[in-house]
């Protein structure tokens, strides 16, 4: 919870909210988050947007303004504020990314996530009044298909294009960034208890999200047929076939290691005042953080190791359709990202293509 400004966003037993002195000029925001949790929105999505929201209207109190009084005119101005704005605790602004954008400025996809509850906040009111003006302008029709998904094998997955506002800024298109093979082994190697390295093994081996792999009950795991139910983000399942030595680690696990509890979650507590209960997304952060620390692998974020598992995927030639169905992807483009980081299979093809061309 933030205290900043006196408006803050705070979680009520009937969902998130605003509090403060000036909260009674955005009870919008309220019916809006309430609107999306009608609608089934995850509620770290709710949290998210309720926070990007909260940066909104702590900025509108600071120049005076209520949100029927918001313009496209003002949204500019939002939006310059939001690139302009320093983030507490960063480096200064003589430390750069590679890229070379300031280390203690917003990304561009934090800005574009504020911009997007902005504009679903808007899209809300003209739906309740449809008179309302929308001061988010929207833009051309986004390009979702890639090439693949225009015609032919793919052409089944093409989403439904949308409009984006043209006050987007421009996206890096990165990729994911995966860690070598010596990389992944060591990190492996240096949890010590069994719960650790099944938490590490359904990453690295499995390809699963550090929310799923928090998420698994123990009914879940089918260790005999070695198959995960997985729930995926948008509460998507998903069945996943689990590794044999993973199967084998997290079967030590629930007999030698994992406490007494009243609790279905696979993954628990071991140790201190919350032994037994269900282990906590900050507390994974905590694991991975001291093992980066021991064995001085900056890259070895829980997610690291799923993208390892992607691109290892990636290298092996496996089908597009199947990384897609492993890996959990809504849309097949997100998938395609790993194409691109199949380094081996890349140089191989590029060195027999040179073979050829110096034959000739």
């Amino acid at each position: 919870m933030s205290t900043q400004a006196g408006l803050r966003l705070e979680e009520r037993g009937d969902g998130w909210g605003l509090s403060g002195p000036t909260a009674a000029r955005f009870v919008l925001v309220d019916e809006y988050l309430a609107y999306l949790a009608d609608r089934n929105y995850s509620p770290k999505t709710i949290r998210a947007y309720g926070y990007d929201l909260l940066a909104f209207c702590r900025w509108l109190t600071t120049e005076g303004l209520v949100l029927p009084e918001v313009t496209t005119e003002v949204l500019l101005r939002f939006l310059r504020a939001c690139r302009e704005a320093k983030i507490p605790g960063r480096p200064g602004p003589n430390v750069v990314t590679l890229s070379g954008r300031r280390m203690d400025q917003y990304a561009a996809t934090t800005v574009n996530r504020r911009l997007a509850a902005i504009s679903g906040l808007f899209a809300f009111v003209s739906m309740r009044d449809p008179q309302a003006a929308n001061p988010v302008p929207k833009g051309r029709e986004a390009r979702w298909r890639v090439p693949g998904e225009r015609s032919g094998m793919l052409a089944h997955t093409a989403r439904r294009a949308k409009n984006r506002s043209a006050l987007r800024l421009r996206e890096p298109r990165r990729l994911p960034k995966a860690l070598s093979q010596a990389e992944a082994a060591e990190l492996l190697a240096s949890f010590h208890t069994w719960r650790d390295r099944a938490i590490a093994g359904l990453m690295l081996y499995c390809g699963l999200r550090s929310a799923e792999v928090l998420g698994l009950d123990v009914t879940d795991a089918d260790i005999g047929g070695r198959w995960l139910q997985v729930l995926g983000k948008g509460n998507r399942e998903r069945r996943v076939p689990l590794d044999a030595d993973v199967a084998s680690v997290i079967q030590v696990y629930l007999l030698a290691e994992r406490p007494a509890s009243e609790h279905s979650r696979l993954f628990l507590v071991a140790k201190g005042p919350n032994r037994g209960r269900p282990l906590t997304a900050a507390g994974l952060r905590t694991i991975f953080r001291y093992h980066r620390a021991v064995t001085g692998i900056t890259g070895g974020h829980p997610h690291a190791l799923r993208h390892t598992f992607g691109t290892a995927l990636a290298e092996a030639g496996v089908d597009l359709a199947v990384m897609q169905a492993l890996l959990g992807h809504a849309h097949v483009d997100t998938t395609a990202r790993y194409v691109h980081l199949a380094p081996a299979h890349v140089k191989a093809e590029f060195d027999a293509a040179r073979t050829r061309m110096r034959s000739r």
